[in-house]
């Protein structure tokens, strides 16, 4: 993820997979499987997301990538938070998880750098 937080009102599909590391398969696939990633689509049919719905694919990722959910399961979480009225703090939770998770992965290569060491590579984000 390149950005803590998202600031901007609307995003385009390929802002969305910079903000999130996802590819835009990956987020048309979770559009089929959950149905509130729903983005709007403009004049010339391009999907426009809004902030709100870009929190919410990071809880997707969260709970499907870090917490080894199925569809189905996050799905149910997602819905259990949302029954609860903690959907927006636990989207906001994810995306914080992401960012210090980029940190560190940040600053592991900064210390490799500065150690001499080969910097270890990234592991992409598994395809869904």
């Amino acid at each position: 993820m390149t950005s803590s937080r998202p600031v901007q009102e609307f995003y385009s599909i390929g802002e969305v997979c910079t903000l999130t590391d996802l590819k835009p398969h990956v987020l048309r696939y979770w559009e089929s499987q959950f149905r509130f990633l729903n983005p709007a689509k403009n004049r010339s049919g391009n999907r426009v997301y809004k902030a709100r719905e870009v929190e919410l694919i990071m809880l997707v990722k969260h709970l499907l990538y870090s917490e080894k959910y199925t569809i189905e399961g996050a799905r149910q979480r997602i819905d259990q938070y949302r029954k609860s009225g903690e959907l927006k703090t636990a989207a906001r939770r994810a995306l914080e998880a992401e960012t210090v998770q980029e940190i560190r992965l940040a600053v592991d290569e900064v210390l490799a750098v500065l150690d001499g060491r080969p910097v270890p590579p990234r592991e992409a984000p598994p395809e869904t």
